[in-house]
């Protein structure tokens, strides 16, 4: 079964822990928690994002074009056998709107597809829709797994528009190594310690109240892209690297 496309306009902003605090708070009045979120519980989402052998991908993101797309992986729970439920995922950027398609499989299935080319058969359409997209990026992009990224979220719905929410993502895990999501989740926090990255998901203009919130709060919004700042991140890194080898080698 597939899932149909998510349409919508994505918004970012990091908070501290004060601001996170009482943003919480203040919006009670207007939406409600995801129902995974009940009693203030927050659920965990693990990522795996596939790039081309030099970073292609990303690297056109960052540029920020009219046009980008990527693929991911994605589940809410970590995978211990080749039967257990994960969602494969195009996700395209056209102009700032969001559209985001995905297919639910089987991890062995994702396994044989992505790395035997072996195409999983389903009977509903839209499932086969989907991964004619999928099929069709693969064909232009030689991309393979490049990064895992994992997080917790609190997520909220508007109370008068369900197409209107709210996330807060903390505790954003990455790797370069081990990109299975059966490995478990592991790596190095991308966030500074009580950060938190909020996403407004929305189909157009922000509420009023929301945004005399964000004024109140002093909360503006923000470019960030957790996979976007975990290569430049990367890329800081190898240069330091770099730089060290250098010096040892004069």
């Amino acid at each position: 079964m597939a899932i149909k496309s998510f349409k919508r306009y994505e918004k970012k902003y990091l908070l501290n822990q004060s601001q996170y605090d009482e943003l919480i708070k203040r919006i009670s009045e207007y939406m409600d928690a995801d129902e995974h979120c009940k009693n203030g519980n927050n659920y965990s989402i693990y990522n795996i994002y596939y790039d081309t052998f030099d970073n292609q991908v990303i690297r056109h993101s960052i540029n920020k074009p009219y046009y980008k797309e990527k693929l991911r992986l994605r589940s809410y729970k970590t995978p211990v056998s080749k039967e257990d439920k994960v969602f494969l995922e195009i996700k395209k950027k056209i102009n700032g709107v969001v559209n985001k398609r995905r297919v639910v499989l089987t991890l062995g299935e994702v396994q044989d597809f992505l790395n035997k080319g072996i195409r999983p058969e389903k009977d509903d359409y839209m499932s086969n829709q989907v991964l004619n997209e999928i099929e069709n990026y693969l064909e232009n992009n030689k991309v393979k797994p490049k990064v895992y990224i994992s997080y917790s979220r609190k997520a909220f719905f508007c109370k008068t528009d369900k197409d209107f929410r709210l996330t807060f993502d903390s505790k954003i895990i990455t790797r370069r190594d081990n990109l299975l999501l059966e490995a478990g989740n592991f790596g190095d926090e991308l966030l500074e310690p009580n950060q938190y990255l909020m996403e407004v998901k929305i189909l157009g203009a922000i509420p009023l109240w929301l945004v005399e919130i964000f004024s109140d709060l002093s909360i503006y919004s923000t470019k960030f892209s957790k996979y976007g700042n975990e290569y430049m991140r990367y890329c800081l890194n190898k240069n330091k690297e770099n730089e060290m080898r250098r010096v040892k080698i004069c």
